[in-house]
C-alpha cells in the first residue's frame, strides 16, 4: 500500500471511529467488561462518539470515561420494544440519573404492526421528557421488524413526534437488522424533518462489522444530505467488532 493511501485509510479510519458508538450489549457483560471496553474508547486516538451499554453498568463506565469527554449511552425497553410507556419513560429517568447522556429505546414496533400508533407517540413522548435537557434519545424503530416502507415511515414520523433526536435502525436482536433500504426511508424522513425546522439524527446498527459495512451507510447519507455533512451530532454507527479494525487502521 502506497504512503498516500494508507494516509487516506487512516483518516477514513479515524472519522469512522468519531461516528462510532462503540457498543456491548451482551447478557454476559459485567463490571470488568464494561471497564475494558470504556479503558479501549478512552485509549483510542480519535474519541468515539459514545459508550452503548446496559444501564446497569452505567457506573461501571462512567468510572473509566469521566474526563474523557466520551458520554455513556444507555438502552431502555430493550430490546423488547414493550408497549408499556410508565415503564420505558422510568427506565429512561433512571439511566439519565445514573449518569447516562444518551439512551437509545426502543419503540414498541409490534403495537404499530397491531394498529396502535398511540402506544408509540405515548412511549416516546415519555422518555423524551424523561431525557429533558440532560440527554439525547435515540428511538430503535427495529426496521426489520416493521418491514414496509410504508411501516418504518410511520414509525419514523412517529418518532419525530415524540421528541426524538435521533432515530436508530435496530436493535441488532433480530434479523434482518440494519438495511440500505430502509436506511434510504429513514434519510426521507429526516429530510421532510428538516425542511420542517427540526435537526433528526441518523444511526445505524445491527450487522455493522467491517469499515466497508459502515461506509454504505455513511456514503448514503452523505449522497441525500452533502459530502462531509455526517457528525457525530446527526449520524452514528452502532458496532463493537468494527472498533478494533479501525484501531489499526489507524495504526497503520
Amino acid at each position: 500500500m502506497s504512503a498516500a493511501a494508507s494516509s487516506s485509510r487512516g483518516d477514513l479510519a479515524r472519522r469512522l471511529i468519531s461516528l462510532t458508538d462503540l457498543t456491548s450489549l451482551n447478557e454476559s457483560d459485567d463490571a470488568a467488561s464494561v471497564h475494558a471496553l470504556s479503558a479501549l474508547a478512552g485509549a483510542s486516538p480519535v474519541k468515539p462518539a459514545a459508550v452503548c451499554i446496559w444501564a446497569r453498568w452505567i457506573p461501571a463506565a462512567l468510572e473509566v470515561l469521566r474526563g474523557t469527554g466520551i458520554p455513556v449511552c444507555a438502552v431502555a425497553n430493550f430490546p423488547s420494544g414493550a408497549a408499556a410507556s410508565d415503564a420505558a419513560a422510568a427506565e429512561t429517568a433512571a439511566a439519565v440519573a445514573a449518569g447516562a447522556a444518551e439512551v437509545d429505546v426502543v419503540f414498541p414496533y409490534r403495537a404499530l404492526l397491531a394498529g396502535d400508533a398511540r402506544a408509540g407517540l405515548d412511549l416516546v413522548r415519555g422518555c423524551r421528557e424523561a431525557c429533558g435537557e440532560r440527554a439525547l434519545l435515540k428511538v430503535i424503530l427495529e426496521t426489520g421488524q416493521l418491514g414496509s416502507a410504508d411501516n418504518i415511515r410511520r414509525a419514523a414520523e412517529i418518532a419525530i413526534d415524540g421528541g426524538a433526536h435521533f432515530l436508530k435502525t435496530s436493535t441488532g436482536k433480530t434479523q434482518p437488522a440494519a438495511t440500505p433500504a430502509a436506511a434510504a426511508v429513514l434519510f426521507d424522513v429526516i429530510a421532510a424533518a428538516g425542511r420542517r425546522g427540526r435537526s433528526i439524527g441518523f444511526k445505524a446498527s445491527g450487522g455493522i462489522r467491517t469499515s466497508d459495512d459502515a461506509l454504505v451507510y455513511l456514503a448514503l447519507y452523505e449522497e441525500q444530505f452533502g459530502s462531509g455533512s455526517a457528525s457525530p451530532g446527526n449520524f452514528r454507527i452502532g458496532a463493537s467488532a468494527l472498533f478494533k479494525e479501525l484501531l489499526a487502521a489507524v495504526a497503520a
